[in-house]
C-alpha cells in the first residue's frame, strides 16, 4: 500500500497499460517522495486551485491532493491515463477536476475559476518551453497564479533561471528575468522516471513580479527573437530586421556587443525606443 491509500502508481500504470508515448513526451515520475517534494517546492496549497498539465498516472496529482490542494484541475491529454485520474478522483471526492484536452489550446483563465492559483506541473517535454513563454506573456498582469512550480529537463531549466554573459542566456531567460523571480529549487535523476529520460530533470519555481520594467510584451519578444536569433553577432547587425542602429541610438547602447551581454534593463529600454 502506498503513502495515500491508493495503489502503487507502478501497478496502476500495469492494470491501465499505460506504457509512456514518446510521441507525447511523457515520463512518468512514480516515487512519491519526489512528487510530494515538488509539491512542497509549491508552498502552501490549502487555499489554492492547483492546475496541473499532463498529469498521466496522476503521481504528481495524488502527491499535491495529499498535501492538501484545496483543488486540483488536471488537463489530460492522453486518454488512456482518465481512467487512473478518475480513480484519484473517487478517492479524494470533489477535489480534482479532469480536463481532457491539449493544453496548448485551453483557456487557463476559464478552467481555474476564481480564488488563487498554483501551476505545479511535471510538464511533458515536447511542449513545456512553449507553455512557459505562453504563460511569461500573457497580457494582464499580474497574472492568473500566484506561482508556477514546474519540471523541465535540466538545460531548459538553466535557460531559464540564466544571467547576462552565461552561454544559458537567452530569450526565454530575458522573458523570466523580466516578470518573474525564478530559481531551481532541486533536480530530479532519469531513474526517478519510467522510462528514464537520458537528462537530469529540474524542478524550477517562479514567483511573477507585482510590477516588472514596463514594456510592450510583443514587442520585447521581437527584440529578443531578433537580438538572439544571431546571438554571436554584434547587435547594430543582428536587430537590423527591427531598425537597430536608430535604437542602438536612442538606448545609447553600444551597436558593437552582442546580446548575451544586455541586461534585462537593456532589452526592455531596446523594446520601448522601438515604440517610442
Amino acid at each position: 500500500m502506498s503513502i495515500d491509500g491508493l495503489p502503487p502508481l507502478r501497478e496502476v500504470i500495469e492494470r491501465h497499460q499505460l506504457a509512456a508515448k514518446k510521441s507525447l513526451g511523457q515520463n512518468f515520475l512514480l516515487d512519491l517522495n519526489l512528487t510530494g517534494k515538488i509539491a512542497r517546492a509549491a508552498g502552501d496549497l490549502s487555499n489554492v486551485t492547483v492546475v496541473e498539465v499532463g498529469p498521466g498516472p496522476g503521481g504528481l496529482t495524488r502527491a499535491l491532493l495529499l498535501h492538501g490542494a484545496r483543488k486540483v484541475v488536471a488537463i489530460e491529454r492522453d486518454e488512456r491515463c482518465l481512467a487512473a485520474l478518475e480513480e484519484v478522483s473517487a478517492h479524494y471526492p470533489g477535489r480534482l477536476e479532469v480536463i481532457p484536452g491539449d493544453a496548448l489550446k485551453t483557456d487557463f483563465r476559464e478552467i481555474a475559476g476564481s480564488g488563487p492559483v498554483k501551476i505545479v506541473a511535471n510538464l511533458p517535454y515536447n511542449v513545456g518551453t512553449e507553455l512557459l513563454v505562453r504563460w511569461l506573456t500573457v497580457d494582464e498582469w499580474p497574472p492568473l497564479y500566484m506561482s508556477m512550480t514546474l519540471m523541465f529537463q535540466r538545460e531548459v531549466a538553466e535557460r531559464i533561471i540564466a544571467k547576462p554573459r552565461s552561454d544559458a542566456y537567452g530569450r526565454l531567460g530575458v522573458l523570466a528575468g523580466w516578470r518573474t523571480e525564478a530559481g531551481i529549487a532541486f533536480d530530479v535523476p532519469p531513474q526517478a522516471f519510467v522510462p528514464p529520460p537520458k537528462v537530469t530533470s529540474s524542478v524550477v519555481h517562479l514567483v511573477p513580479r507585482a510590477e516588472p520594467l514596463p514594456a510592450d510584451v510583443r514587442t520585447l519578444g521581437r527584440i529578443t527573437e531578433a537580438a538572439f536569433g544571431q546571438r554571436r553577432k554584434m547587435l547594430r547587425q543582428s536587430l537590423k530586421p527591427v531598425g537597430g542602429e536608430r535604437l542602438l541610438e536612442a538606448t545609447g547602447i553600444d551597436g558593437t556587443r552582442r546580446a548575451e551581454t544586455l541586461s534585462v534593463a537593456e532589452f526592455v529600454a531596446l523594446a520601448n525606443a522601438f515604440r517610442g
